[in-house]
């Protein structure tokens, strides 16, 4: 899928969203390695990276060519500071109506609006690309995020309360989410 649109922030600045390509790998892999190692509310820690610079190139080049899934990427001045995208659930019958989401940003950049700008361009994509449901897995002690979500309509639909097992914290409940698109 391919996205683009400039959003002005809370501050007045502005962020370009736009879909990641092929050139964008390694930056990418820079990016989601820093974002994992500046919270603990996201699913792995950057030592559990399982992509390369390249692998990364081509995952990217595979979404920007896939009519169903895309990643999306908050670019300001040139850097990238933030991601998000959706991945459908599967291709079988019964699960093809269902996608995933996910997002990470720099620490540097929390609070100025880009999770919300990024969440909007990824609902907008899920509608287009025919799905019904966009699903998300929340730690419950992610206040801000949960904050969000529910302002853009998710609706809790579960928990597990050993959902994630963390490094520093133990385990950390999980909320699961979605939106009827």
């Amino acid at each position: 899928m391919k996205y683009r649109e400039t959003v002005t922030l809370k501050n007045g600045s502005q962020v370009m969203l736009r879909n990641g390509d092929f050139s964008d790998g390694q930056a990418v892999f820079e990016v989601f390695n820093k974002t994992h190692e500046e919270t603990d509310f996201l699913l792995s820690y950057s030592d559990e990276n399982s992509f390369n610079e390249k692998a990364e190139s081509d995952h990217l080049a595979a979404k920007t060519e896939s009519p169903d899934e895309i990643e999306i990427l908050a670019v300001m001045d040139n850097k990238i500071i933030g991601m998000a995208g959706i991945d459908a659930i599967g291709s079988k019958y019964k699960v093809k109506h269902r996608a995933e989401f996910g997002i990470s940003v720099l620490k540097d950049y929390w609070g100025l609006g880009i999770g919300k700008a990024l969440t909007a361009a990824c609902i907008k994509c899920a509608k287009e690309a025919g799905y019904v449901q966009l699903e998300l897995d929340v730690v419950s002690e992610n206040t801000k995020a949960l904050e969000m979500y529910r302002k853009f309509g998710f609706k809790e639909f579960g928990r597990n309360p050993k959902g994630f097992n963390s490094r520093i914290s133990g385990y950390q409940e999980l909320i699961y989410m979605l939106l009827e698109l």
